[in-house]
């Protein structure tokens, strides 16, 4: 069975600080050993992966989102494994498994169906983040991280002290309304930034958005409340409005600054959507 195998595996070279390369090259060659056979692409990834019967992402939650915007239709199985920063989705799905852990499940499990998103005519898989997430995203474009939430508190710590909450309207059937805002997180996956469980209560394969709305803030009240976030405690606190949802409009008289899965997107109207069963993960 693993012989007729033909796996594709996708590397961003730019991820994880250019770790990525390497790991890439490790999973090639524990290919070889159990002789799979397999291609390895770093810089040019090809028009499609037709001729291949699965492909592994090698990368973070934005070699991700790269990958499924370039490649938005795909149907064949796929996995992830962790050479980004963030590495958000792939927590999601294999936990704390060890490399050989990973590795065994993705050459044996079925391909499971999961939910991704649209944000206006961008695909995301994790999340959008508006606001003070947006900001963050903004200040680390085109620097390089380290792995984990090191690689993002710099600029969260400097936006904790400096960033103005903005007004925006949200559309939904369960919301319909103007308000000040710290941030809004819709998610699909259930944590952010290298291990911020801003969502606790998602499922990737539920058929819905978590949406998390963060009142206005004075900074030493988002001091004494980032650690509850990060924990993923903070769903009851009464400045907080948490709703499931299909689909949410927002918009804003000023450029609405946003991420998609980690990656910094800008827009006046942003039109969110799940999509059921989009992607097939063997997890």
């Amino acid at each position: 069975m693993l012989a007729e195998k033909n796996i594709a595996i996708a590397c961003n070279p730019l991820a994880g600080a250019g770790r990525s390369v390497p790991f890439a090259e490790q999973i090639a060659a524990e290919l070889q050993t159990r002789r799979i056979k397999r291609t390895l692409f770093s810089n040019n990834w090809p028009g499609d992966f037709n001729s291949f019967t699965e492909v592994w992402i090698v990368g973070g939650d934005g070699t991700l989102n790269y990958f499924f915007n370039k490649y938005p239709g795909i149907k064949l199985p796929l996995a992830v494994f962790n050479g980004g920063t963030g590495n958000d989705v792939h927590s999601l799905l294999y936990k704390n498994k060890t490399f050989e852990e990973q590795l065994q499940t993705v050459l044996t499990a079925d391909a499971k169906p999961i939910d991704a998103g649209r944000c206006n005519e961008k695909y995301f898989l994790n999340g959008v983040g508006i606001g003070f997430e947006g900001a963050v995203a903004k200040n680390l474009m085109g620097k390089k991280k380290k792995p984990g939430k090191a690689g993002f508190m710099g600029a969260i710590l400097r936006n904790v002290f400096f960033y103005t909450s903005k007004k925006y309207k949200s559309v939904a059937v369960e919301c319909n309304g103007e308000s000040r805002n710290l941030l809004i997180s819709v998610m699909n996956g259930h944590r952010a930034g290298g291990g911020f469980h801003i969502a606790p209560s998602s499922a990737i394969d539920d058929g819905l958005l978590d949406v998390v709305m963060v009142d206005k803030l004075h900074p030493l009240q988002r001091l004494r409340w980032m650690p509850v976030i990060e924990r993923g405690a903070h769903l009851g606190l009464p400045f907080i409005k948490y709703f499931k949802t299909d689909k949410i409009i927002i918009t804003s008289d000023t450029m609405i600054d946003a991420h998609l899965d980690g990656e910094y997107y800008a827009a006046r109207r942003l039109e969110i959507e799940i999509l059921p069963g989009k992607y097939f993960f063997r997890y």
